[in-house]
């Protein structure tokens, strides 16, 4: 926020200085109320401050339904020499004033929480009040805000929770202190700060508003049909129908004007290409009963999975998307991406783990890649699968390319090998891995979960090429000929490449687009139930 006045930032130096001061010093306040805009200054009076770990522990014996902040409150305090932090020399400071207007506006960052004692926070805030708290219980109560706001929007579930939930990708760590400094430095960053969250939080973030405003507006109309007879719409059918469609399309942004024609003409055609793109389904101009219900999900369906989503990016390291090189992979919309230099390199399509065989949520660095791989079958494949296959037909093996080899069963090298013709390993206690796959047809359905857990890579050639692009040792030609299926070849890599595995439902591309995509392995509904339950007053 870059609207203060001079005088403000003359303040907020003031306050930098002092804050480093001695652990309990005078305060003398002249009594005065002011307010600047969007941001409540507090009421002042004559205190003083005496912040020490006796005040502290005395504190949350009043105030019990905060000591879960505690250990963190205290630790502020230690780096701060034990020094105020909300007042400077005339008040409570206008960052402390800032940081309760954000707290009053998290339902704009997708957080439903609500702090312990909030009404006595108010009343600080509130000129009307003119009974305050001791100022002791008021600058501790300002710590517990910021650390109440600092680990709900930058934070997020705690790392174990979030391995309770099968979220095994490299957990995120922060320092409240290093934060607080931070923003006090540049209270613009409590708005935006890429360093804080991952990037795509602040683009959800934008959509969610711009959903939260087509609810409030009431756009969100039903698409009426008659659901006994409906026949599927296809271009130049007629209908209100058709009109209601073209609306939406238009109130989503995926029409830039509504015309209301009630025929599906060829500007429409454009509308539904993008939905469907945006909702990962099959390109083509038909819309189905399925597709007239998906539309009809109530909008606050979608302003939920927006929510759910954000909650997913405070958990991702800020750091990720600034790698020079990496592949990442989202389960519910079945990609992969590779992305060298801040470019996509290559997008493809994939196929993932079923819902008994679900593919894991991790990270890993990619250390090889194997052309014309032998397919090593899971002993758990073998038990299940292969040994009923193989009692029933004595040639099954033969027949399928496959030998046994030490006791275990593999495949070998070939066209129609299981694994197709390369794979792109990563050591992982999960035995899961990217390759190449010869069944191309799966490709052609929406939901695609067919895998025992790895993940198959449609342009699985592409990207090795892309990935050995720039490596004199693996031309064109030669990827090729070690891709013939003859014998097994390994390419180790010089530098490891990052891949992580990912669950997002809602995703924001650099268009501002937004694409929802089916939640293959129901995690939305559990995720809300730990973030909203009505049973959680608080994170």
């Amino acid at each position: 926020m870059r609207n203060f006045t001079s005088l403000s930032v003359i303040a907020a130096v003031c306050f930098m200085m002092l804050s480093f001061g001695s652990s309990a010093k005078e305060i003398h306040i002249k009594s005065k109320t002011a307010k600047s805009g969007n941001i409540f200054l507090a009421k002042t009076y004559d205190a003083k401050v005496g912040v020490d770990v006796v005040a502290i522990n005395e504190f949350y014996k009043k105030y019990p339904k905060l000591k879960k902040y505690q250990n963190d409150v205290l630790d502020l305090y230690k780096k701060k020499e034990y020094s105020s932090i909300w007042y400077d020399d005339k008040n409570i400071s206008e960052f402390g004033s800032l940081l309760y207007h954000k707290v009053r506006l998290l339902n704009d960052q997708g957080i439903k929480a609500t702090m312990p004692y909030m009404d006595a926070v108010d009343d600080i805030f509130n000129e009307n009040v003119s009974n305050k708290l001791p100022q002791i219980d008021t600058e501790l109560l300002l710590s517990n805000m910021y650390v109440f706001y600092a680990s709900n929007v930058y934070s997020g579930v705690d790392p174990a929770t979030l391995k309770q939930i099968g979220w095994f990708l490299p957990a995120k760590t922060i320092s409240y202190t290093k934060i607080l400094d931070s923003l006090m430095v540049d209270p613009d960053r409590l708005n935006k700060d890429e360093n804080l969250l991952y990037g795509q939080y602040y683009k959800l973030q934008k959509v969610l508003k711009k959903y939260r405003t087509i609810e409030k507006n009431n756009q969100w109309s039903k698409i009426d049909i008659d659901s006994a007879n409906y026949k599927d719409l296809k271009p130049f059918d007629s209908g209100v129908a058709v009109q209601q469609i073209r609306h939406r399309l238009f109130v989503v942004g995926d029409l830039p004007q509504d015309s209301k024609r009630n025929v599906y003409d060829e500007e429409m055609m454009a509308g539904i290409l993008k939905y469907k793109q945006r909702y990962g389904l099959k390109l083509n101009y038909t819309l189905t009963r399925e597709h007239i219900d998906q539309m009809n999900e109530p909008i606050g369906n979608r302003i939920k999975t927006i929510m759910l989503n954000m909650e997913r990016c405070r958990w991702i390291p800020t750091d990720l998307a600034k790698a020079s090189e990496y592949v990442m992979v989202n389960i519910p919309s079945f990609k992969l991406v590779y992305v060298k230099n801040g470019k996509y390199e290559l997008v493809s399509d994939v196929f993932v783990g079923t819902r008994m065989t679900e593919t894991v949520i991790f990270s890993g660095k990619i250390d090889r890649i194997v052309f014309s791989p032998y397919w090593y079958v899971p002993q758990s494949i073998i038990k299940n699968e292969l040994k009923l296959k193989m009692a029933e037909d004595k040639n099954y093996l033969a027949d399928h390319n496959m030998e046994w080899n030490g006791g275990n069963v593999r495949q070998k090298p070939g066209p129609k090998n299981s694994l197709g013709l390369v794979k792109f390993m990563f050591p992982n206690p999960n035995d899961i891995y990217l390759h190449d796959t010869p069944a191309k047809s799966l490709f052609e359905f929406e939901k695609r979960i067919f895998s025992h857990g790895c993940i198959n890579v449609k342009e699985a050639k592409g990207l090795a090429l892309a990935i050995l692009k720039d490596n004199p040792d693996w031309p064109a030609d030669k990827i090729d000929q070690a891709m013939s299926g003859e014998k097994e070849t390994t390419c180790m890599l010089k530098n490891k490449i990052p891949i992580y595995i990912g669950y997002f439902t809602a995703w924001v591309n650099d268009d501002g687009e937004i694409g929802f995509y089916p939640d293959v392995y129901d995690r939305d509904p559990r995720l809300d139930k730990l973030l909203y339950s009505d049973a959680v007053a608080s994170k």
